[in-house]
């Protein structure tokens, strides 16, 4: 027999909870439930987490039957859903259109964990305005043979540096694997294309700095044991994990901020849903200030305009978008006939 549903209140609202007692994350057995995971993000949604992920078009990443079970990443929110959910109509790279959930109320948040939500994935805008991102986000990504000791010595030592030549201020925050994340605030002035080619102007600024530890490469053969920036996390439709959303790990890791100088001595394993409370209650949200200051871009389109001039221009987009302008074609270098194409990656004319 199925067990009864119950309601939790959620800042007024009234949030449907079923099978609390089904098992998410089975290494953790009666701490690893679909009731735990509830009252994780009904603990962290009604401060540091709504204010990440409010008015943002979000994904969901949900394991129904828990982590070892079947993923299902929905775009859209379901016709049928409570009166209390609100809305976003976001545009994709083929054209088509969707409502995704928009986040205006702890509920919303409590409602995805309560429909097998693990992480949730927030656009880089804020609605309705769908088509301007007010987030610069850099993903360092380690490769084969490299960790989140590699990922975390290149956010300090490179990264950090380069932001504060430019009078930016990133807000760093672990992936919940073994990646590091720094988002920036930036003013919703610039169109994705220009959001994006800014960001490929900050990765390859610290790959020439470190080029033995950074690569830009969009494709894997060329990386090697480096840690990928991975640019493409600034295009249309790319998501990341919301800070203090739970990862889909054996012992319920959180993408939890830190300061930079926790970001130093930091294991992404010390955070899960067991310890992030405790830690927001203790020193608050390392990201409270970032809504502060929304910084211009120019200079990082200055730095790509000084690229191109140099011979670099675009980067390949995922293969699921259409052609877009400028972009080199999406040849892997192992596939390509070197008399057809020049220094840059190019094709001869």
């Amino acid at each position: 027999m199925a067990a009864k549903a119950e309601e939790v209140d959620v800042d007024g609202v009234a949030v449907r909870l079923t099978n609390p007692d089904k098992v998410y994350f089975p290494k953790l057995g009666a701490n690893g439930t679909k009731g735990k995971l509830v009252e994780y993000y009904r603990t962290v949604a009604s401060g540091p987490m709504l204010t990440a992920l409010r008015d943002r078009p979000t994904h969901l990443q949900r394991f129904p039957d828990g982590i070892e079970g079947e993923e299902i990443y929905q775009k859209r929110v379901p016709e049928k859903h409570p009166d209390y959910l609100e809305t976003c109509r976001v545009t994709f790279p083929s054209g088509r259109t969707a409502d995704a959930l928009k986040v205006t109320h702890p509920s919303a948040i409590v409602w995805a964990a309560q429909m097998g939500t693990i992480t949730l994935h927030p656009w880089q805008v804020r609605c309705p305005d769908t088509d301007h991102p007010d987030e610069l986000r850099v993903d360092l990504d380690p490769q084969p043979g490299t960790g989140f000791a590699e990922a975390r010595t290149i956010a300090v030592d490179y990264l950090k540096p380069v932001l504060d030549e430019l009078g930016l201020v990133g807000y760093p925050k672990t992936s919940g694997g073994r990646g590091v994340h720094v988002f920036v605030r930036i003013r919703p002035d610039w169109d994705f294309i220009a959001v994006r080619r800014a960001g490929i102007a900050l990765a390859r600024e610290l790959e020439r700095r470190a080029p033995d530890l950074v690569t830009t490469s969009w494709w894997k053969e060329e990386r090697g044991q480096r840690v990928f920036i991975d640019y493409n996390q600034n295009a249309r439709d790319r998501t990341f994990a919301s800070a203090y959303s739970v990862r889909a790990t054996a012992i319920a890791t959180v993408s939890t901020p830190v300061t930079w100088e926790e970001l130093g001595d930091a294991d992404p394993d010390d955070f899960t849903i067991a310890t992030v409370p405790a830690l927001i209650a203790k020193r608050g949200d390392p990201m409270a200030e970032m809504d502060s200051v929304a910084h211009p871009i120019d200079s990082l389109l200055e730095m790509a305009a000084a690229d191109e001039e140099r011979g670099l221009g675009d980067l390949p987009y995922p293969p699921n978008y259409p052609k877009m302008p400028g972009e080199p074609p999406r040849v892997q270098p192992s596939k390509k006939v070197a008399e057809h194409w020049d220094e840059h990656g190019n094709p001869k004319t």
